[in-house]
């Protein structure tokens, strides 16, 4: 695997992507910023991070000749991914928070972007966004945040942490590839966060309200049970869950 480190950027993410428009990039090819000073989150909310305690970085993978049933299937391949990093490490009461945050309890400890590079209305290849809260110990603020060390109280190793990482990546991949999507989507189910459970929503226009996240759809659409055991679907614009 191709690493390339680098000791200050603005984005792990844009700066892969402009990579990718200047030369050819090796597939599972990793950029990892000690510092990044304006990491992206998810609907554009922004990834605060300690310099050098978190690991911070981006993967490329390249996806021409994959044949995908729906686009968020690489969400999945990523947040299961992570998940088997993270509970190596004896990590407790670990979740996915739809669509791809892993929590440990109801504390976030990492969090995912993902940007598609389309041509000609395929998808030819993932920028994984990665950043985990590693050996910080203090989120000012952050009352939801939490790290690996705050949790078990040891030290990790970056580097290690980035290659266990990218060869779950691997091996998760390859089962998409082999198009095992009843089973990876089975996998994913099982891990997320609240379902089953009574919980409390947010939509756009600040309205509450309550159900049971009961599974996601292939598109990645939330399914939720709600009064007069209506199921129905919500996009990531329309929806928060509440802690």
């Amino acid at each position: 695997m191709h690493i390339i480190k680098l000791n200050a950027i603005d984005s792990t993410n844009s700066y892969l992507k402009k990579l990718c428009t200047t030369e050819p990039v090796s597939d599972y090819t990793a950029v990892i910023a000690e510092n990044q000073t304006q990491g992206r989150g998810q609907m554009g909310t922004i990834w605060n991070s300690e310099s050098s305690k978190n690991l911070t970085f981006s993967v490329f993978k390249e996806l021409s000749d994959f044949q995908f049933e729906a686009p968020f299937y690489i969400s999945m391949v990523v947040a299961l991914s992570l998940l088997k990093t993270i509970d190596a490490l004896s990590i407790p009461r670990l979740s996915v928070k739809w669509p791809n945050d892993i929590l440990s309890a109801d504390k976030k400890i990492c969090g995912v972007l993902i940007e598609n590079v389309i041509k000609q209305n395929a998808i030819k290849a993932s920028i994984i966004g990665i950043g985990i809260n590693v050996n910080q110990i203090t989120f000012e603020n952050l009352p939801q945040a939490s790290s690996l060390k705050s949790i078990s109280g040891k030290e990790y190793d970056l580097n290690e942490l980035t290659i266990a990482i990218i060869n779950n990546l691997k091996d998760y991949f390859l089962l998409l590839k082999g198009k095992k999507y009843i089973e990876l989507k089975k996998e994913y189910e099982t891990h997320l966060f609240r379902k089953n459970k009574p919980s409390t929503f947010k939509d756009v226009e600040g309205v509450m309200f309550s159900g049971f996240i009961k599974s996601v759809s292939d598109i990645g659409y939330l399914q939720v049970l709600l009064e007069d055991n209506i199921l129905k679907e919500f996009n990531l614009k329309e929806i928060t869950l509440l802690y």
